[in-house]
């Protein structure tokens, strides 16, 4: 089985020939800048002593400070935290923000931790890697299952070791701490805002259009949202346990309230406080995959549609809001079916955009509104979408293919304005210790 940043790794050998770039760029891009790995000691409730492994990768920062979440889960690994960063880093160039890509990890189940534990891993953690952190050097993020509240934890940790405010070192922490409005629904919204645009690429009709959202966290529930609200028809969605399946659709806003109140998926109309149940079926995650709808949002984790599944995957457009949920090898089955698919260094860009916007107003001191956020992520994300959109037309590729091409073109300029094998070869008559542009 092919480990998940080897898979990762593979992107950069599908695009390398559509662009004009230096080999020396592919060669960078095939290693993090740093990678650490850390105990945790945690002192839990009961007074024994529990050590977590944490993890950070910057994985390039040619392009600016490095930028990525920090997710606590069982299966995080040192491997799958360098695939993350070496997406965030594709992700920052797509969208052309200043930011390498970064990311990292605590190996733990939050589900088994209480509050006041997860305080003192989420501090931990910070503790760990105070050396490393910083606002012009590498910027956390939320992650799969941690939050607002972990972030605030983490920029007063940091702040306390710093001894003085710095709320720049964080973001998608509370409003109330420096955290940016929008920041909360960012990633969903983007790739909303995606979806609007093939909508009107497509010509759809968002009452005929059926979607299925795998993953009803943060993401998946605002994205389920944002599409109920525009009359599409949300036919499924799942979380960690499982899935329910109407084929009439969701009343969304329901779903997510019962989701957030009693942290179980029920299929439930709700007024007001008042809910009853509605007739659905039960599935697993692996069958809502494969239902057959127009739309399909993986929004889970990674690696969940692979060459086992891919051929029985029916949905005729997928929208990656997860990070790498499909295999290159399913990549391949589902473009040979002509699946369109937004990748997700396009679709779910809505989050590390508006951390941006966090990081600058914390910077400078500024506070914008929602609307503000809201129209600046939408013109950000309808502009990158139309590039990639028209760089696939051009070439005649996918449109992974084609956000790839735009990242590593962006990528590529940078890291060869610091010189390649090409500039820094002895040209004929040149002075071996001329330097361009000197005039001494």
């Amino acid at each position: 089985m092919t480990d998940v940043l080897t898979d990762a790794l593979r992107r950069l050998d599908e695009v390398a020939d559509l662009v004009e770039i230096d080999p020396e760029v592919i060669e960078r891009l095939r290693y993090p800048k740093s990678s650490a790995q850390m105990a945790i000691p945690v002192r839990m409730d009961d007074g024994s002593l529990r050590v977590f492994e944490g993890y950070r990768v910057r994985y390039d920062d040619t392009r600016g400070p490095t930028k990525g979440g920090v997710r606590f889960h069982h299966d995080v690994d040192l491997n799958e935290v360098k695939a993350l960063a070496f997406w965030m880093t594709m992700k920052c160039a797509v969208v052309d923000l200043p930011f390498g890509g970064g990311k990292g990890g605590v190996t733990c189940d939050p589900k088994d931790l209480s509050r006041l534990e997860l305080e003192r891993l989420s501090r931990g953690f910070v503790q760990a890697l105070y050396d490393v952190l910083g606002p012009e050097t590498d910027i956390p993020a939320p992650d799969v299952y941690t939050n607002p509240t972990v972030m605030g934890w983490m920029t007063d940790e940091y702040s306390s070791i710093e001894r003085r405010h710095s709320p720049g070192t964080f973001t998608g922490k509370p409003v109330e701490l420096g955290g940016s409005l929008g920041r909360e629904d960012a990633t969903g919204r983007g790739a909303y805002y995606c979806i609007k645009e093939l909508e009107r690429i497509e010509g759809w009709n968002p009452a005929d259009t059926t979607v299925a959202v795998q993953g009803f966290g943060n993401a998946g529930q605002h994205i389920a949202g944002l599409l109920h609200d525009d009359d599409y028809r949300v036919v499924a969605v799942s979380d960690s346990r499982g899935g329910i399946y109407r084929p009439e659709g969701f009343d969304v806003p329901s779903l997510v309230q019962t989701k957030n109140d009693t942290r179980a998926l029920r299929a439930v109309y709700c007024e007001g406080t008042v809910c009853e149940l509605v007739e659905a079926e039960m599935i697993t995650n692996g069958e809502l995959l494969e239902l057959d709808v127009d739309l399909l949002i993986p929004a889970a984790l990674d690696g969940v549609i692979t060459a086992d599944n891919a051929g029985r995957v029916q949905a005729t457009t997928i929208v990656e809001v997860a990070n790498g949920p499909i295999t290159s090898d399913a990549d391949r089955t589902l473009a040979e079916r002509g699946v369109t698919i937004v990748p997700d260094i396009l679709a779910n860009a809505g989050g590390v955009t508006v951390s941006y916007f966090e990081w600058v107003q914390n910077r400078s001191g500024l506070s914008w509104t929602l609307d503000e956020v809201h129209d600046r992520l939408a013109e950000v994300m309808r502009r990158e979408f139309g590039a990639v959109h028209d760089l696939a037309t051009e070439l005649g590729v996918d449109l992974r293919r084609a956000a790839y091409a735009h990242a590593l073109t962006r990528l590529g300029a940078a890291i060869a304005s610091k010189g390649t094998q090409t500039w820094f070869r002895d040209e004929p008559n040149r002075p071996k210790r001329y330097v361009e542009g000197s005039t001494s």
